[in-house]
């Protein structure tokens, strides 16, 4: 059996608000009978809706103690990159053992997870992360980030809808016709166009921009009015179709060309991202000081590192009268949609990184090849290398 000798181990996530979980019974049934013996935290799936008795209906053991789950397990799967946790007055990393095997979301380019990543491989941790999967037709089943981003996307343009002062379709009354809200979408991925179309069913006016011409294609195909960034598609496009980083006199050429619009807008969804990358900043301070009091952006792109120079992780702040949401966990915030999608992805996930009951790192093979993070004491993240300047 594929799974055999090995133990899961499944934590209740920490992060404030934060109510997914990375596997449910259903997936656990699956590790149980590949010969896996799963632990899982008391209480992690209830945000989720799934109960301590569903998990041990699909043979999982139920632990009490987080710090329990740390230590008696081979592999943790988790939604969120380890954090302090406050009931135990220490870090998740600092409960976790050398060889142990981490598969989470790492976003490990980000500024605010540097140190995490560093204490990761000073522990002797594998750590992979998901959003280094490529999109690939192979690695279809695992994307988590595309799952993620998809409620992201539908999510984000709610937020900022609900924070918005004034109605976002069209209103006839008898003193006269208010017109639809405008809503910039930064970034037409899966993130981006998932937006586009929440923001165009509530009846906004949607413009929106992004540098790779496919992408700006799909987006016009939704209803949205492309704003043209002006950046060479060979500039633009990398592998897999995923935009590349720009020079940086092009990154400022499609600040400029978002400028006009970023005034007007009313809502601004940012999504933007380079995989593995540190995300790049499109909406300046000058920007948000160029819209209306009253007008919310909501910065999808946080995780690693955010889009809107403003915008501060984990927090809603307001500037001039404009909001900027940092929200960090919003597939979270949809947790029943986002968990049945996640589970699963993890799951697959694991299904190709496990070979005859032991963790068969194969470089070979891009998908463990760009999700690694840590191995043997040392980070071997690119984006991250990059990041924190020790490429």
């Amino acid at each position: 059996m594929q799974f055999k000798g090995l133990t899961f181990g499944v934590p209740k996530e920490i992060m404030c608000g934060e109510r997914r979980v990375s596997a449910i019974p259903d997936t656990v049934k699956k590790l149980v009978n590949s010969g896996a013996r799963v632990l899982v935290e008391k209480g992690a799936g209830l945000g989720a809706y799934f109960s301590d008795q569903d998990y041990e209906g699909a043979g999982a053991e139920l632990i009490s103690d987080a710090e329990e789950v740390y230590a008696n397990a081979d592999l943790i799967l988790k939604v969120k990159e380890p954090l302090f946790n406050p009931e135990k007055n220490k870090h998740e990393v600092e409960m976790m053992h050398k060889g142990q095997t981490l598969v989470t979301f790492i976003h490990p380019a980000a500024p605010s997870n540097h140190r995490m990543v560093k204490d990761l491989a000073a522990k002797g941790v594998i750590s992979l992360t998901l959003d280094g999967i490529p999109r690939i037709s192979r690695a279809q089943s695992m994307d988590a980030l595309t799952s993620m981003s998809t409620v992201a996307g539908y999510k984000g343009v709610l937020m900022a809808a609900d924070r918005l002062g004034k109605f976002i379709p069209m209103i006839g009354t008898a003193v006269g016709m208010i017109k639809p809200a405008a809503v910039l979408v930064v970034g037409a991925g899966v993130a981006g166009l998932q937006a586009i179309a929440t923001a165009k069913r509530l009846g906004a006016a949607v413009h929106t921009a992004d540098i790779r011409p496919d992408a700006a294609e799909q987006a016009k195909s939704l209803g949205a009015k492309i704003v043209e960034t002006g950046v060479p598609a060979e500039i633009a496009v990398g592998e897999g179709g995923y935009a590349k980083s720009l020079p940086d006199e092009w990154l400022q050429k499609e600040r400029e060309a978002l400028c006009e619009t970023v005034s007007k807008a009313d809502i601004i969804i940012l999504t933007a991202l380079i995989p593995g990358k540190l995300a790049p900043i499109l909406v300046t301070e000058e920007m948000v000081k160029s819209m209306s009091p009253g007008s919310a952006i909501v910065d999808i792109a946080i995780d690693q590192g955010g889009n809107c120079a403003l915008t501060v992780g984990g927090e809603v702040k307001e500037y001039d009268g404009v909001s900027i949401d940092g929200t960090k966990n919003i597939p979270g915030m949809v947790p029943v949609s986002s968990t049945w999608m996640f589970a699963h992805n993890i799951y697959n996930f694991v299904v190709n990184l496990i070979k005859d009951g032991r963790v068969y790192l194969n470089t070979e093979d891009e998908i463990i090849a760009s999700s690694l993070v840590t191995r043997d004491g040392k980070i071997v993240h690119n984006g991250a290398l990059e990041a924190m300047g020790m490429s």
